[in-house]
């Protein structure tokens, strides 16, 4: 008897699993040229730049994602300027189950998560740890906030 089929029968395993496993394929080597070319073809296409005239215009640019838009226009406010908003129209204290209830009542802010108010709570909670005193939230009590009034 050989050792492979000594190891396989006292291990239980049949000697083709113990086979090692297959090498991976080669890459094909192909030039820059070739590269390039289907690096070219699977690259999406981007859309024309947006001219000083058109921005003026208020047509969004590349790097707007919504950072100034206001209630009730056109751009996109995200889930903290909205419950920011929330918070400082009530002028009390919420929790973000509340928070998120009016933002998305009042049209500030849509979603489609199954949990948005933990995803907000983990939003005010990572702004208060990386911006410290210049966050726009404070954490009041356990579960609560409010806009932090020294910014």
């Amino acid at each position: 008897m050989n050792k492979k089929s000594k190891s396989a029968k006292n291990t239980g395993k049949s000697i083709s699993s113990t086979k090692a496993a297959q090498p991976k394929a080669k890459k094909k080597i192909v030039s820059l040229a070739q590269y390039e070319g289907e690096l070219k073809a699977e690259t999406p296409t981007t859309p024309e730049p947006v001219t000083a005239a058109q921005d003026a215009a208020g047509s969004p640019t590349s790097n707007d994602h919504g950072k100034d838009a206001q209630p009730g226009g056109s751009g996109k406010m995200s889930g903290l300027d909205a419950v920011a908003l929330v918070l400082r129209e009530a002028g009390v204290p919420m929790n973000t189950a509340d928070m998120v209830k009016t933002a998305i009542e009042k049209g500030y802010w849509s979603t489609g998560g199954k949990t948005p108010a933990a995803t907000i709570y983990a939003a005010i909670l990572r702004e208060i740890n990386v911006k410290g005193v210049n966050s726009r939230f404070l954490k009041t009590e356990r579960g609560k906030f409010t806009l932090n009034a020294g910014r």
